[in-house]
């Protein structure tokens, strides 16, 4: 008999690009974090100005990436979840506050526990994501270090039984050089 870990994995059908995607969601997520407001109003805003402007806003956040389904699931999902959120990546990221963090961090953090907490996607491939995000656009530092807090909380998780068994195996704990500490 087939294992739930035996059936191929499916892409995803919400978006063509899920770097794409997870860059928009935190672009937005940056934008609500600086101006201290929800994410969704930030999101309405941005819509509102797309469409007033015909789509073309040499101003948008997003850079005119398109906001699919997954970058919509993500965003909705963390505005409802951002208490939670916080809470654990508080209690992993030893040594920083979260209103410390660069904002970049804090909200690629938010991204990735979100994801890891509420989508199928490999646990490999979130850590891989948010480590690249991290590295790409906030300081030299900050890919480690989310790496750092991301193995921690992905330890925790595990340790919980929050994430589903093939999901747990994919990725072995990361080593203690690595953690935030």
């Amino acid at each position: 008999m087939a294992s739930a870990a035996d059936a191929p994995r499916s892409r995803r059908s919400d978006t063509h690009d899920p770097h794409g995607s997870r860059l928009a969601v935190l672009r937005v997520l940056y934008a609500a974090d600086v101006r201290e407001r929800d994410p969704l109003d930030v999101l309405q805003d941005l819509l509102d100005r797309r469409a007033g402007a015909g789509g073309d806003d040499p101003d948008d956040e997003l850079g005119g990436a398109p906001l699919d389904g997954f970058a919509s699931t993500l965003l909705h999902g963390l505005a409802a979840s951002r208490a939670t959120l916080d809470d654990r990546i508080g209690r992993s990221a030893r040594g920083w506050r979260l209103a410390r963090m660069p904002v970049v961090d804090r909200n690629v953090l938010r991204l990735a526990v979100h994801e890891l907490l509420t989508e199928p996607t490999p646990v490999a491939v979130v850590l891989d994501e948010a480590v690249r995000l991290a590295s790409e656009l906030s300081t030299d530092d900050s890919g480690r270090y989310v790496n750092g807090v991301l193995a921690t909380i992905v330890d925790e998780l595990r340790a919980e039984g929050a994430l589903e068994a093939e999901r747990a195996a994919e990725v072995p704990p990361g080593p203690p050089e690595g953690r935030a500490g």
